[in-house]
């Protein structure tokens, strides 16, 4: 007798095929495609769980890249998206204008950092997706700096592990060999400034400690190089896919500082890290003193609750302002065919409504204390070399696998053991996609007790496949 289950499976296969016949998957050696690498056709979401075509459930542990806050197929910001798909689908922003464009601006604008003393962030400028707001930013940067005929701006400063996306401008901004190696010909020459990440560091002094050295290192970078850097860019509180590393709150006050100093812009990149995701609203507010406000910021991937593409990035008056003129050619015109598209706004604004309606910033600090209680299991496993946390994100760094290491950089699936432990995970029940050295955990907030057990269970079974072989 068949298994009630065997059509299922047999359209899964079915999909596969149709799928590796003419699909290019992103960030994929598709060489490994099928047998390395297995394809996991998914029907529907529900909640934090993937569902199969072969009727698998899978744990979404890495919120789909970073994107998924608040669950898969959430009926509100589905019901916002089929309101707006009713009244207005897509219009040129160039010349036109429509209510959710307008209102997502304001209530952005209304909720983002802001520092006593420093005039609020007031414009905001939409793109497609992350990587296109990193580009519009780092142009208006240098866009602003030539308007005020200072020329000689025209360096930009990283930090070291950063990464900020793939297309060109944000690619030469990142420092991942592994995505930038082959393209550096075609990349601007960008400064990298040591990274404040306090791996290993025991305590919170010692993060602080680490926090202000690499201030101190900036600082030299920034006396070395004078008028030549219009912007640093950076991401608060967490590098991501440099590893998830962390770094002390003390950090981002003397970067403010000296930017401020220095006459250079500082652009922080929200992108994975906003929206709830560091255990505030945004991570700049956890800057001591009361926070940080950036000059410029981009925010992506979560801004839509994960449903649709949409970027936006935030500008003080001042940098709107030094744009304004009767020439064409100090008009910023950048563009996207779909900049400020209206159901991209809705769902973001839905989203929104949930981050405050449901109390998320509150709940998710109760997620929080879960997560680091269940991770604190893997402190002593033998593979692991050190557990950390930053809100609702948890990082397990294995000790180097020499073998599969490249350059010492996380690399995304990096070599055999990370193709293993990504495999054992998902036979476990849950969505690992390892960073190199790093497994991580970064859920949908609906996370529940019961789903954070089978994410325990998923990384214990990933890091039996860390350890050496016998």
């Amino acid at each position: 007798m068949k298994s009630v289950h065997e059509p299922m499976i047999a359209a899964a296969d079915t999909w596969r095929a149709r799928d590796l016949a003419v699909l290019w998957h992103p960030c994929t050696q598709m060489r490994e495609h099928p047998g390395a690498l297995p394809l996991f056709p998914v029907a529907r979401g529900e909640g934090a769980w993937l569902v199969g075509m072969d009727g698998r459930r899978v744990l979404d542990g890495v919120s789909s890249w970073w994107t998924n806050l608040h669950g898969h197929a959430e009926p509100r910001i589905a019901d916002a998206i089929g309101r707006q798909a009713h009244r207005l689908e897509q219009v040129i922003l160039a010349g036109f204008s429509h209510a959710p464009a307008v209102e997502l601006a304001e209530r952005l604008l209304a909720v983002a950092p802001r520092e006593a003393g420093r005039a609020p962030l007031a414009k905001v400028f939409y793109a497609d997706n992350g990587s296109s707001g990193v580009e519009v930013a780092l142009k208006m940067a240098f866009h602003w700096f030539y308007n005020r005929g200072e020329h000689r701006r025209t360096r930009f400063i990283a930090l070291t592990g950063s990464y900020h996306g793939e297309t060109l401008g944000a690619l030469s901004v990142g420092d991942i060999p592994l995505y930038r190696r082959v393209y550096a010909p075609l990349l601007l020459e960008a400064l990298f400034a040591p990274s404040p990440d306090a791996f290993g560091a025991p305590d919170a002094a010692a993060a602080e400690a680490c926090a202000h050295a690499a201030a101190d290192a900036l600082a030299a970078m920034l006396e070395a190089h004078p008028g030549e850097v219009c912007a640093l860019i950076l991401e608060p509180l967490l590098q991501c896919a440099g590893g998830m590393r962390m770094h002390h709150p003390a950090y981002l006050r003397r970067v403010r500082d000296l930017c401020d100093a220095h006459g250079v812009l500082l652009i922080a990149d929200e992108i994975a890290v906003g929206f709830g995701r560091t255990g505030t609203l945004f991570a700049c507010e956890q800057a001591p003193g009361g926070g940080i406000q950036p000059d410029l910021l981009c925010l992506s991937k979560g801004l839509t609750g994960g449903f649709l593409p949409l970027c936006a990035v935030l500008a003080t008056q001042a940098i709107y302002d030094g744009f304004l003129d009767d020439s064409r050619e100090r008009a910023f015109l950048h563009s996207h065919s779909y900049s400020g598209n209206p159901l991209a706004c809705a769902a973001a604004l839905a989203s929104l409504d949930i981050l405050q309606q449901d109390d998320v910033l509150a709940r998710n600090r109760d997620t929080a204390a879960k997560m680091a209680a269940r991770a604190a299991g893997f402190v002593d496993h033998p593979a692991v070399a050190e557990v950390r946390q930053t809100g609702m994100v948890v990082a397990i760094e294995l000790h180097p696998d020499t073998a599969s290491a490249e350059d010492g950089h996380a690399v995304e699936i990096a070599g055999r053991r990370g193709l293993r432990m990504y495999r054992a995970a998902l036979d476990a029940g849950a969505l690992l996609r390892p960073l190199g050295d790093v497994l991580y955990w970064m859920p949908p907030y609906c996370i529940d007790d019961a789903q954070l057990d089978v994410l325990a269970t998923a990384t214990a079974a990933a890091l039996e496949e860390a350890l050496p072989c016998a």
